[in-house]
């Protein structure tokens, strides 16, 4: 079925992002794979492309567009091109927003520029050593000291965590904590006590730099402080829709392309004097595959639009992300089955996409939080 999602505008746009992969992303990415991180000058290529900061208004240095659909098409064509290690859906989609919407003018100037440019890249840090999806857990506490705040604490798989110059931190402001007695606190590179552990390894998204982070009685300005005091958990809460059609989008992408990447080889690999292809058995996988991945296309695609128009709900962006990244992993292990051997050589791209992929279903919230999320919405 033609998708109607996007205009021209949209498809104008994705053709320059697939120019940005060509030249500045895919020629180094295997050598970023093996140093575990992505170069610098990469983020400021993107930042001159206008690919950072599409929603932030103009006066601030961004493309003063809110349309998520051209954050849809990043995600789509990043996922396509193999290229995860380079984060800029969690810089545009999911921390741009708490800068926007939660800033103050003083804040905005401050850091959108940089924002966009690609000169400040971002994180957030909620997830700690005992604290994942349950943010009622985190440890991290801020105490005011008039002026500023004491930051001390701990975190952990912080995406970008080598790289940001800035970094949202979710921290407890009250001594009794609790999901109400949250704060988010914008943490800057070269803070006396914030330190950076080892960049961690991972079975997959090499490139991407995936840090812990710890804070050693840093002293945060009030002016730090990001949204009102002790609201952290509804400005959470608020933007969580969007980092999880977000996580989806590229689930969906990621499964369309292996599907699509696994088709032609199997009508080019032969086995018993007849491509692959011929075999019952291949048709009925390469049919399964293809049904489910239109399904999840339509709910998604549609679920892009309702988000374009402010309508996308909790319940909905977690139906969303729970599937689509579940079909994603089913996918990549049946399309890597299908390659047989050369699926398990790490130079073919439905390798890399088994290992990159399979944190799609663990961070934004875990499939079993998504379920919970919309079981509770009706069952009460």
């Amino acid at each position: 079925m033609k998708r109607q999602l996007y205009t021209a505008d949209h498809e104008a746009f994705r053709a320059v992002v697939r120019t940005f992969l060509e030249k500045e992303v895919l020629p180094h990415y295997a050598q970023w794979e093996k140093d575990g991180i992505v170069s610098r000058e990469v983020w400021l290529a993107a930042g001159r492309q206008g690919l950072l900061g599409i929603a932030v208004d103009e006066e601030h240095g961004g493309g003063g567009n809110p349309d998520f659909r051209y954050g849809a098409v990043l995600a789509e064509e990043f996922t396509r091109a193999g290229a995860p290690g380079l984060a800029i859906g969690l810089h545009n989609d999911i921390i741009g927003p708490y800068l926007t919407s939660l800033g103050t003018e003083e804040q905005k100037r401050r850091w959108l520029p940089g924002f966009c440019s690609g000169e400040t890249v971002t994180a957030i840090a909620m997830t700690e050593p005992g604290a994942g999806s349950d943010l009622q857990g985190i440890r991290t506490t801020a105490e005011d000291r008039g002026d500023h705040w004491v930051l001390n604490g701990s975190k952990t798989f912080i995406s970008n965590g080598i790289l940001a110059d800035l970094v949202v931190v979710v921290a407890r402001t009250t001594p009794e904590g609790g999901a109400r007695g949250l704060s988010l606190l914008v943490v800057e590179r070269g803070m006396e006590g914030f330190e950076r552990g080892r960049n961690l390894d991972k079975i997959g998204q090499k490139s991407q730099d995936t840090a812990e982070l710890f804070f050693h009685d840093v002293r945060v300005p009030k002016e730090n402080l990001l949204g009102e005091l002790n609201g952290a958990f509804l400005h959470l809460m608020t933007n969580l829709a969007q980092e999880r059609l977000a996580i989806a989008v590229a689930g969906i992408a990621s499964a369309e392309h292996l599907l699509e990447l696994t088709t032609t080889y199997v009508k080019e690999r032969e086995a018993f004097g007849r491509p692959l292809s011929r075999l019952q058995h291949v048709r009925f996988e390469i049919a399964e595959m293809a049904t489910e991945c239109a399904v999840t296309r339509t709910f998604v695609d549609r679920c892009i639009e309702e988000h374009a128009e402010g309508a996308l709900d909790a319940v909905h962006a977690s139906m969303a992300k729970w599937w689509a990244t579940e079909l994603q992993k089913r996918v990549a292990d049946r399309c890597l089955q299908l390659h047989g051997g050369y699926g398990y050589m790490s130079e073919f791209p439905v390798a890399r996409a088994y290992t990159d992929g399979r944190i799609q279903t663990i961070y934004g919230g875990t499939t079993e939080i998504m379920k919970e999320i919309i079981g509770r919405s009706l069952l009460g």
